[in-house]
């Protein structure tokens, strides 16, 4: 699908990212000068002395208006993708624990030089969400690349809509997720995930009810809740919840403003033989429901927190800036002195440096002392490069707590 007049000159501030490895151009003054294209698009990016750069995918209405998908002159045609799509697979079978897993990624993104692409496995389905409309007009190829090397029973898109943060909390009951080949999957399809079940939805929703790059972490978890009382705030469909209750934890306190994804945890615990009546739901605002679980004098041995990047409730407002260190400074008045915090984040820009000053923020206003003594990230499907500090996304801090500052017992 390359034009005649491919060709496109970036500034010398693109010039110098790309040398160093990054994957994107962003829109700009020079990129205002390129000629008209559409977007699917490839284009050759050059320096102002006309020195070829790299192959790139055109989004010309996107802020990220190309993506670079080869440092040579390449076509994007089957044979590319084919060799492209084969590499993601055998990275997952060569580097990635998955032997209790049905459910994780197979395509992530600029990991996999599909820049803006992601591809996850979920039993025998696939999805596909597109991040940017470059891919659109080669949805088609790769839809048909993926059955002839995974032939899976259905290949799903769910797509990624336009101010989603406004959407997410109201999106649970909509339908995103369109077939575009095979059979349709059930309402509820049953995945395996650290040999746990899970019950996701590849139509309704914005995400499927799994967030399949915590695997690991919650694997983590599981390793160090027996015998605790575990509080798992912003409980979603209640993976953390089952992964605790079924490690062993005495009791699980789960807290969602959503009655529906609470309910969705209820079944989650109901397909892993658990009784989720020996366990506590919470419908409710989180800081809200910290409040009121302090002032029954609730204590827990590990508290557990996963919020999304920004969310609204009736009474609050979420965002990962500012809110992180309000949200840790009311949860440590309810942990119990040693106890556990895992604090975790997906915001993109807010890297593990300024993610730690929230962390310390909190533990300052709360006079306490947080020491970290594990921190995770994603797992091995959801590979980054090195050249590339945004894929490095998600956050996962295992924190001891302590009621001492500086020595000295708070009063």
């Amino acid at each position: 699908m390359k034009s005649k007049d491919a060709a496109r000159i970036v500034g010398p501030e693109t010039v110098r990212m790309l040398e160093l490895g990054h994957p994107w151009v962003v829109a700009d003054t020079y990129t205002r000068k390129w000629p008209a294209g559409i977007p699917g698009e490839t284009i050759e990016l050059y320096d102002g002395q006309n020195r070829f750069l790299a192959t790139a995918l055109l989004d010309p209405q996107d802020r990220i208006i190309a993506r670079v998908l080869d440092r040579q002159r390449v076509s994007l045609d089957r044979s590319w993708l084919t060799a492209r799509l084969q590499n993601a697979i055998t990275v997952r079978r060569s580097h990635a624990d998955l032997s209790d897993s049905t459910a994780y990624r197979v395509v992530n993104s600029e990991g996999d030089g599909l820049p803006g692409l992601t591809v996850d496995r979920y039993a025998g389905y696939l999805m596909l969400q597109l991040y940017s409309a470059a891919w659109r007009p080669h949805l088609t190829l790769i839809t048909q690349i993926l059955q002839e090397l995974l032939s899976p029973l259905g290949i799903y898109e769910k797509s990624r809509p336009q101010k989603t943060r406004e959407l997410e909390a109201v999106s649970d009951g909509k339908k995103y997720g369109r077939l575009l080949a095979g059979k349709a999957a059930p309402p509820r399809l049953e995945v395996s995930e650290n040999g746990l079940t899970f019950l996701v939805s590849l139509e309704q929703g914005l995400n499927t009810g799994l967030f399949l790059d915590q695997r690991r972490n919650r694997r983590e978890l599981m390793q160090r809740v027996k015998g605790k009382r575990v509080l798992n705030l912003f409980s979603y469909t209640g993976a953390f919840s089952v992964a605790a209750a079924a490690a062993g934890a005495t009791q699980v306190t789960s807290v969602d403003a959503s009655a529906g994804y609470t309910d969705w945890a209820k079944s989650n615990f109901t397909a892993n033989h658990l009784n989720s009546r020996q366990h506590e739901f919470i419908v409710g605002d989180c800081l809200t429901a910290l409040s009121k679980l302090a002032q029954n004098g609730k204590t827990f041995e590990c508290i557990l927190m996963d919020p999304p990047s920004f969310s609204t409730t009736a009474k609050n407002r979420f965002t990962t800036r500012g809110g992180t260190s309000d949200l840790i400074a009311a949860a440590l008045p309810l942990l119990a002195d040693n106890g556990l915090l895992m604090a975790s984040s997906n915001h993109q820009k807010v890297d593990i440096a300024e993610y730690l000053k929230e962390l310390r923020r909190g533990a300052l206003h709360s006079g306490c002392e947080l020491r970290v003594i594990s921190l995770l990230g994603q797992p091995e499907d959801f590979p980054y490069p090195v050249t590339f500090p945004e894929g490095r996304y998600l956050k996962f801090a295992v924190c001891v707590k302590s009621d001492t500052l500086s020595g000295k017992k708070q009063r």
